[in-house]
């Protein structure tokens, strides 16, 4: 049996959370009328602190949406070269609303502060002003670094400085508040926006969350109709969510996981394996190509990805015991080769 290592986003469901989604009252959402949607988006506004939230289909919605309402057409938007927002939504700041990138550098997730508080332009009549700027926390490219608190602190001044809103991607914002070990609304507290995902170590099968204030919400709420986000009986896959917000102290379990497996990967010949703050592991190769070393460890029964020529992704999550991960490190040794000497 393979264990897959691809991502969070490949768990399963519950037994719990399919009782759930079974037996969810439900309503027609976009008139606002499913109990079970209307529940999750107070539990999740509650959680980080916010006056209200909104239920997404997915992140990468979430984050368009925030985009879409932050800016004007034209605007700068700032973000790390390597955000998610950048490189795997389809060039969607582009294609819906009309907005310009700004990329200032964010080694381990964390914005270099003097740049960043200079590239905050200020618009006049021939250049375009920032409109919004984003922080991706924790960062999947980079490889699950958390940011912590006082770093989100410090970027949301500089952007309350220059008069614009700061909108974080947290997909995986439980992850970073575990590693952190910070309350998750001293994590959002900084920011106009939050999005957070339930469908990845959360374990849901789908849905993210959207959080702000009611003014950004009830905007959000518009545009969401507008990219086809409006959902009817939502609450068949709003009720797993529920269960999803009580599963955040288990990602622990992920982290301690990935740290085990990034230990006995580490050391081998022609690789590096950082060790990981949360759930993602990173194995740096100087010889076989990442692609190379992903097939290699698909016939051995690991699946994991390549982000990077010289980058192999492997990603804890709730479906992967201590077992498989030990399992998993013995197969993929046979795929890297003998371990060096200490």
């Amino acid at each position: 049996m393979s264990i897959d290592l691809r991502s969070d986003t490949v768990t399963r469901p519950t037994d719990a959370m399919r009782e759930a989604a079974a037996s969810a009252s439900v309503g027609d959402d976009v008139y606002g009328e499913d109990p079970t949607v209307l529940a999750l988006e107070a539990a999740a506004a509650e959680r980080l602190g916010k006056p209200a939230a909104l239920f997404v289909p997915s992140g990468t919605m979430g984050n368009q949406i925030a985009v879409r309402v932050h800016t004007d057409r034209g605007d700068l938007v700032v973000a790390d070269p390597q955000a998610h927002i950048i490189t795997w939504e389809v060039g969607g700041m582009a294609q819906l609303s009309g907005v310009q990138v700004r990329t200032v550098d964010a080694p381990r997730g964390r914005y270099d502060l003097d740049l960043l508080a200079g590239a905050m332009q200020q618009r006049s009549l021939h250049r375009p002003g920032v409109g919004l700027v984003t922080l991706e926390n924790t960062h999947n490219q980079r490889g699950g670094w958390a940011v912590p608190a006082e770093t989100v602190a410090a970027v949301g001044e500089i952007a309350a400085d220059a008069g614009v809103p700061l909108h974080i991607d947290g997909a995986r914002l439980f992850n970073a508040c575990v590693a952190t070990d910070t309350d998750p609304a001293e994590m959002a507290a900084p920011a106009t926006s939050v999005l957070f995902c339930l469908s990845k170590g959360l374990g849901a099968p789908i849905g993210s969350m959207l959080v702000g204030d009611e003014a950004f919400i009830e905007e959000a709420r518009r545009v969401r109709k507008l990219f086809g986000g409006g959902m009817r009986q939502a609450g068949i896959v709003a009720a797993p969510g529920l269960l999803a917000l009580d599963a955040v102290d288990r990602l622990a379990e992920d982290h301690a996981n990935a740290a085990r497996l990034a230990d006995g990967l580490d050391g081998h010949p022609g690789v590096t394996v950082p060790t990981p703050e949360t759930n993602i592991v990173q194995l740096r190769t100087d010889g076989p190509t990442a692609a190379a070393l992903v097939d290699a460890a698909a016939d051995a029964g690991v699946l994991c990805g390549a982000p990077a020529p010289d980058v192999v992704r492997l990603c804890t999550h709730r479906d992967v015991s201590t077992a498989d991960i030990d399992s998993a490190i013995e197969r993929l040794q046979g795929v890297i080769g003998t371990r060096s000497p200490a």
